[in-house]
């Protein structure tokens, strides 16, 4: 059985838990209200924008979206129903299939970019200072990489 938490740490992991579903939450409502993407749309069309020719196969795309092979196909094919994405078969290997960044994906990115960029930083940016956003970085970089690791057992 695992070790009960200290005070400290019971606050923290509460405040940690309360504070990012809002995060989250505050994020999805504005992106959706002003742009009509959800917080998911836009990281599929931020990751693939930057992918080399805008497009990569499905399971990479998953991994790197953290997001369960299922989830993403699901996801894509939302999205391909609304012509941000396409699904193409992979050159050179005709069981994958590639998720591909269309001209109005690209679009619909650049038109929501700015717009999300000032709700992250209302909402969490421009409240941190130096010190507080390295230590963001360097908690989730190490949380991050642990999680997405294979597990050994």
């Amino acid at each position: 059985m695992a070790e009960p938490l200290t005070e400290s740490q019971q606050r923290a992991w509460r405040a940690f838990i309360e504070g990012s579903w809002a995060l989250h939450d505050r994020l999805e409502d504005d992106l959706r209200a002003q742009t009509g993407l959800s917080m998911s749309d836009y990281h599929v069309l931020v990751v693939l924008s930057e992918a080399s020719g805008r497009r990569l196969r499905m399971g990479e795309l998953a991994g790197r979206l953290v997001f369960s092979p299922s989830r993403c196909t699901y996801q894509i094919s939302s999205m391909v129903r609304r012509g941000l994405v396409a699904k193409e078969n992979c050159p050179g290997d005709r069981r994958g299939q590639e998720a591909v960044l269309t001209a109005e994906g690209l679009a619909a990115l650049r038109a929501a970019a700015p717009l999300h960029l000032a709700t992250v930083r209302q909402t969490l940016v421009d409240d941190l200072d130096d010190a507080e956003i390295a230590v963001l970085d360097r908690v989730f970089t190490r949380l991050g990489a642990r999680l997405r690791a294979p597990s050994a057992t």
